[in-house]
């Protein structure tokens, strides 16, 4: 069973975690909280489903360590042709304008949305900070056709979400996600570096997502958090970097 803590200061080591995805509740978050949950191999996300009949759900903060945990290692991305060709048609650019990004995967119209003001104000703060980061997927006429979002520290990037408009980018998505890949790539060390997905998903695994065991992640992310960062900024030959099948 989860651990409760009325007090968000404090979240629970691996050695106490239960055998499920869902590690501890706190009442509310803030950005070092959130920032030293990712080091910690936690993410958060808000309850929906009531947990007290003395407070609303919203102010319920899940904390995840999924048991199997999806990633993307930076040598399998599969790029069909007809993606690669997709991403001819786009401009691919980093923390350009993240609150769009935030927003647009955080729309009203998206089914299981949970990026409420909570997440845009915490994440917001961490983008300020300089830990917070997008990566945008623009149109010849300079519209937001996609892009995706998450943390990064050290070799880690912890993916949140991602998004795509339908109306001017149907690979959009996909092509912000090779961009992050090259440029992960580019930081140097791609095979200790860490690209979290949180869950695997038919979708994500279509694009070369696997799970590892809970304690394969942990181990891997210790060797993720000693690297420097990479540097955000997009590598000019991000379309033609080799990506993986």
């Amino acid at each position: 069973m989860a651990r409760t803590y009325l007090d968000p200061s404090p979240l629970p080591g691996p050695g106490q975690w239960a055998d499920q995805d869902l590690v501890a509740l706190t009442v509310g978050m803030d950005a070092p909280l959130v920032l030293r949950a990712y080091v910690n191999g936690m993410f958060p996300m808000p309850i929906a489903d009531e947990v007290s009949d003395e407070l609303p759900p919203a102010d319920w903060i899940g904390w995840f360590s999924p048991v199997r945990r999806g990633i993307l290692p930076l040598d399998g991305l599969r790029v069909p042709r007809s993606l690669r060709k997709s991403a001819r048609h786009f401009e691919v650019t980093v923390d350009r304008d993240f609150p769009a990004v935030l927003a647009a995967c955080g729309g009203q119209d998206r089914e299981g949305g949970w990026i409420d003001e909570g997440i845009v104000a915490v994440y917001t703060e961490l983008h300020r900070a300089g830990r917070a980061h997008s990566v945008e997927a623009w149109t010849p006429d300079g519209q937001l056709a996609g892009g995706l979002y998450g943390i990064g520290y050290g070799g880690l990037f912890a993916g949140e979400s991602m998004f795509h408009d339908p109306r001017v980018g149907r690979d959009a998505s996909k092509v912000a996600l090779m961009g992050l890949v090259a440029m992960l790539r580019a930081g140097g060390h791609p095979e200790r570096r860490l690209l979290d997905v949180q869950w695997r998903t038919e979708h994500l695994a279509s694009l070369g997502v696997v799970e590892v065991p809970r304690t394969e992640y942990l181990a891997r992310l210790r060797r993720a958090l000693a690297l420097p960062q990479p540097r955000w900024a997009m590598p000019p030959d991000w379309r033609t970097a080799s990506l993986g099948q």
